[in-house]
């Protein structure tokens, strides 16, 4: 089962991805695609550790998702992907620009057939002002083509506001 967590920054998207995934009784994999390159990102990310429980295997990859997804989607397995945005950061901040494309078309053409429960997080950038700048526009973009086309292909999509889920598509929680 694939499904797509979107909300704001803060939102309660990736304590809501954690708690269906420890629900879920499966084994989880967490996929963490942050790179933290400064000390508030090291913060966010023993934040998220913090939270997370100790047996749950980790897999940290920025840029090659749809390769790591293949490689640790199982029945039986919970993989739980947080998030798809910074993941688009880091193919936009390469300079191999044909990156970005490869790895989302590979990507959407993966997510569809792997087993187990996917859980992919992602912050939703759309519900704001035009941001100023090429890069940040083109982001913004980015992000809004990349959750319609797995919306598409989701089973449920959940959108959380103030650390409340609400269903967009599929069964309610």
């Amino acid at each position: 089962m694939l499904e797509l967590i979107l909300g704001g920054a803060r939102s309660g998207k990736s304590r809501l991805a954690e708690r269906l995934a420890d629900e879920s009784g499966l084994e989880v994999v967490y996929i963490a695609t942050s790179q933290p390159l400064d000390g508030e990102m090291n913060e966010r990310v023993a934040q998220h550790r913090a939270r997370r429980p100790a047996h749950w295997a980790l897999v940290e990859e920025p840029l090659a998702l749809a390769r790591v997804l293949q490689e640790e989607a199982a029945s039986g397995r919970c993989l739980l992907v947080d998030c798809l945005t910074l993941w688009l950061t880091n193919l936009l901040m390469l300079e191999d620009a044909q990156r970005l494309n490869a790895e989302r078309e590979a990507l959407l053409a993966c997510v569809a057939q792997l087993p187990g429960r996917i859980l992919l997080v992602s912050n939703e950038t759309g519900l704001g002002v035009v941001p100023l700048g090429e890069l940040t526009r083109r982001y913004v973009d980015e992000a809004g083509w990349l959750h319609q086309a797995l919306a598409e292909r989701s089973q449920r999509v959940l959108f959380t506001v103030a650390g409340l889920p609400m269903t967009l598509k599929g069964d309610a929680l």
